[in-house]
C-alpha cells in the first residue's frame, strides 16, 4: 500500500509550496499519496515519475497534476532539475472552484485515472512562476526544505510561512491559472506501461533489506538477467543498481530521521542496506556531488566506523 504522506500543514495555511532542487535534495522515492491536490511545475531540466503502472518524464515548462487518489513517486531527475511542488488543501478547492469545468479538481482521481499534464504557454509560465517565486521567499530557506522534504520529513518538522494571507491568496491564483492552462491543453498521455518483471523488481527493491544480485532478482521474476537489466533501464530510465542505491539512501534518511530511539550512524548505514560506511559515502557523493559530512556534520564517521570502512 502506498504511504499516506503527512504534509503537516497548520490550519492557517491553504497549502504548501517549495522549490525542489536536484542539487540540494534526494528524490522522494517511496510510493505515496496525500489528501491534497498537488501540481509540479518544471522550471528547468527534467523529472521522471512512476504514477500507477506507467512511467512519465516531464520537461521544462510542463505542469503535472497529482490527485489525492493517485499513488506516485519520483524515480529520477536530471542533475540540473528545478521544479516547484505546490499542494492545495481540499478546503481551498471547495471555496474557489464553483464552475462545472472546475469540478474535476474536487475529485480524488481524474477521469479514467488519466495522468493530467500540460505544456504551459510561455506568457502564463512566466506569470505562474513569478507568483511562485514571490511566495517561496516567505517560507523556509531552500536548503532546509529540500533537506526535510527530500530526505524524509522528520517528526518535528512543520511548514511555516511569514505571510499566511499572501500565501493563501497566491495559492488560489496559481490553482486557477494552472487549471486554465490544463483546460486549454490537448496534450495526450505519454505513459510508458511497465512490464510485469519491472513492476516486481520495483516492489522487491522497495522492501529490500538484504542485498540481492541482478541474477537473483531475475530468477525471482522468471527472466534472464540481461533482459531484466535492459528492460529496467529502458522503462525506468536508470540502471537497477543506481535505483537500488538511491532507494538505500532514501531508507537511510527515513531510519535516521524517524527512529524513536537514538541510533548510531553505523546502525543506520547497515540497516538501510549498505555493506559499509565506505560504500554509503561513495554512493552519497556520486548522488549529491558532496560527501555526507559536507551536507550534514553528524554524518561524519567516528574513528571506529572509519576503521571498519
Amino acid at each position: 500500500m502506498p504511504m499516506l504522506e503527512d504534509l503537516k500543514l497548520r490550519g492557517k495555511y491553504d497549502g504548501f509550496l517549495f522549490l525542489a532542487d536536484a542539487a540540494r535534495g534526494i528524490p522522494w522515492l517511496k510510493t505515496h499519496q496525500h489528501a491534497e491536490l498537488e501540481i509540479n511545475l518544471v522550471v528547468r531540466g527534467s523529472v521522471t515519475y512512476v504514477i500507477g503502472k506507467g512511467r512519465y518524464k516531464f520537461h521544462q515548462g510542463e505542469c503535472l497534476w497529482l490527485f489525492p487518489g493517485q499513488p506516485h513517486r519520483c524515480i529520477d531527475r536530471s542533475a540540473d532539475a528545478l521544479y516547484y511542488v505546490v499542494s492545495f488543501k481540499p478546503s481551498l478547492i471547495a471555496r474557489t472552484c464553483h464552475l462545472e469545468e472546475n469540478s474535476i479538481l474536487k475529485k480524488s482521481r481524474p477521469p479514467k485515472n488519466a495522468v493530467l499534464h500540460t505544456m504551459v504557454p510561455p506568457a502564463k509560465f512566466g506569470l505562474i512562476r513569478g507568483i511562485m517565486d514571490t511566495l517561496v521567499e516567505g517560507g523556509f530557506d531552500s536548503d532546509t526544505l529540500n533537506r526535510e522534504v527530500g530526505y524524509g520529513i522528520t517528526s518535528g518538522f512543520r511548514y511555516e510561512h511569514s505571510q499566511p494571507d499572501l500565501l493563501n491568496s497566491g495559492l488560489a491564483h496559481i490553482l486557477q491559472l494552472a487549471w486554465d492552462c490544463q483546460l486549454a491543453s490537448s496534450i495526450e498521455r505519454r505513459d510508458t506501461p511497465l512490464h510485469s518483471p519491472v513492476l516486481k523488481v520495483l516492489e522487491i527493491l522497495r522492501k529490500e533489506r538484504e542485498c540481492e544480485s541482478v541474477d537473483e532478482l531475475a530468477r525471482k521474476c522468471g527472466v534472464s538477467a540481461s533482459y531484466l537489466s535492459r528492460a529496467f533501464k529502458q522503462q525506468i530510465g536508470v540502471p537497477i543498481n543506481r535505483y537500488r542505491n538511491t532507494m538505500r539512501l532514501e531508507r537511510f534518511w527515513e531510519i535516521r530521521n524517524r527512529s524513536t530511539h537514538h541510533m548510531t550512524l553505523s546502525e543506520a548505514v547497515y540497516q538501510s542496506g549498505f555493506g559499509s560506511y565506505a560504500q554509503f559515502s561513495k554512493v552519497f557523493r556520486a548522488t549529491f556531488g558532496r560527501s555526507p559530512r559536507e551536507i550534514d556534520k553528524t554524518l561524519a564517521p567516528s574513528k571506529s566506523l572509519r576503521s571498519h570502512a
